[in-house]
C-alpha cells in the first residue's frame, strides 16, 4: 500500500477524539507588585470560578496564534505589544483534566510591562489582574499551570535581560533590584545586587549621567544605567533562596 492509498483508507474515527487548548499564564507588574491575569468563566464547566485565559485552538491556527487570540479575545489585552515576552511554557494532557471530554492544553507565558486594564469578552464574565499572592483556588489544573508560569518567570530573571524591559531607558541599580525583588519575593542585599549586576558582562552599561537628586536622606545622587546588548545573563543571577540550596 502507497501513502495514497493508506491515507485514502485512513479513518481517524478509530481513535479516541482529543482536544487541544491553549492556556496563557500573563504576568506585569502593577502597583508594585507581580499579578497575573485571571478571568472568571460565565458558563461550565467550573461556571463562576477564576481560571488562566484560554480556549480551544481552531482547525486553521498554530498554537501561538490560538494563544495570542484567546488572550485578546477573553481579556482585550493584545501580544502586539512589542516589549511583550510570549514563549510556550509546557504541556498539559492528565486524562481528567477537563470532565468535558480528553483535553490536551498547551500553555504560554506572557510577561511584560504596562499592560493594560483588561476587559471581559467571549466566555469569561470578568478578567482581572490578580495579585500572585493572593490568588485562591483555580479551575481546572490552572493553579499547576499557574505555579509552573511563576517558576519560569522568576527563572527568566536569571539568565536573561528580560527585568530590563520594566524600568525606563535609563535607569538606577535600585530600580532594577526593585523588579527581582518583587518577581522573586525576596528583599536583596542592595551592595550584593548591586555588585553581581555590574559583574555580569553587557546586562547593564553606564549612561555618564546621574539621578537629578540624591536618596531620600540626602545621600549621593544615583548613577543611571540602561540595557546592554547582552541577551544571555553569564554568570546567571541566582535568587538567594536557589544559591543557598547550591551551596
Amino acid at each position: 500500500m502507497n501513502e495514497a492509498e493508506f491515507l485514502a483508507s485512513y479513518d481517524p474515527r478509530a481513535y479516541p477524539p482529543v482536544a487541544v487548548t491553549v492556556d496563557v499564564v500573563a504576568f506585569t507588574i502593577r502597583q508594585d507588585a507581580l499579578t497575573v491575569l485571571l478571568v472568571r468563566r460565565a458558563g461550565p464547566p467550573s461556571e463562576g470560578m477564576w481560571a488562566l485565559p484560554g480556549g480551544f485552538v481552531r482547525e486553521w491556527e498554530d498554537l501561538s496564534t490560538a494563544a495570542a487570540r484567546e488572550l485578546a479575545e477573553e481579556t482585550g489585552v493584545a501580544t502586539a505589544n512589542r516589549r511583550l515576552h510570549l514563549e510556550q511554557l509546557g504541556t498539559y494532557g492528565a486524562p481528567d483534566r477537563d470532565p468535558r471530554m480528553r483535553v490536551v492544553s498547551v500553555a504560554y507565558l506572557a510577561f511584560a510591562p504596562d499592560l493594560p486594564d483588561p476587559v471581559s469578552g467571549s466566555d469569561a464574565r470578568v478578567a482581572a489582574w490578580t495579585p500572585v499572592g493572593e490568588v485562591d483556588r483555580l479551575a481546572f489544573d490552572h493553579g499547576t499551570i499557574l505555579a509552573d508560569g511563576l517558576d519560569r518567570a522568576r527563572s527568566k530573571l536569571e539568565y536573561t535581560p528580560l527585568a530590563t524591559t520594566f524600568v525606563g531607558e535609563e535607569f538606577t541599580i535600585a530600580e532594577l533590584r526593585a523588579v527581582y525583588e518583587t518577581v522573586w519575593d525576596e528583599q536583596l542585599h542592595a551592595g550584593n545586587f548591586h555588585r553581581k549586576v555590574l559583574s555580569v558582562p553587557g546586562f547593564v552599561e553606564s549612561t555618564g549621567a546621574v539621578t537629578e537628586r540624591g536618596g531620600s536622606r540626602g545621600g549621593p545622587r544615583a548613577k543611571l544605567y540602561r540595557a546592554g546588548d547582552a541577551r544571555l545573563l553569564h554568570p546567571a543571577l541566582l535568587m538567594p533562596s536557589k544559591e543557598e540550596t547550591v551551596r
